[in-house]
Formats: structure tokens, sequence, C-alpha cells
């Protein structure tokens, strides 16, 4: 679990120990605090954040629902 800005987070997958706190500190905005999943990714050495809602939510959209997350890591 990580707090940011007196919002706690669960890590759900870590996969191949990419997580790093103080890089995911560095990147997160508060942009983020809408969504109900933030997901994070490395390309190129950078690592990039990416809100997604629950499918049920009423404000998702088909690319911002969590059940679309694997084609968003497969594209970038």
């Amino acid at each position: 679990m990580i707090c940011i800005n007196n919002l706690c987070y669960d890590i759900v997958d870590e996969g191949r120990d990419g997580f790093n706190e103080e890089a995911f500190r560095a990147r997160y905005s508060e942009i983020l605090t809408k969504y109900d999943y933030i997901v994070g990714d490395w390309g190129y050495g950078q690592l990039r954040l990416r809100g997604f809602f629950d499918d049920q939510n009423q404000k998702s959209t088909f690319d911002t629902k969590i059940s679309t997350v694997s084609e968003y890591l497969y594209e970038y």
C-alpha cells in the first residue's frame, strides 16, 4: 500500500518487481484522484501513469474501463 496526498492505494499487481515508490511520487498528479485504478508501466526508462475506472463506474468510457488495461499495456 502507498499513501499520497491523504489517499491510499493498494498495489494489486507488481509485475517484475517494477514498482518504484520514488518514481511514483514524482510522476503522480492530482488528476489521477478521480480514477478507481492507477496503472503504471515503464517505457524508455520513464514511468507512465494512467487512470482507469471500474467497469461499472458511470464515468467510464470504453478506453478508461479497467477491463481494457491489458489492451492498453499491449499497445504501449
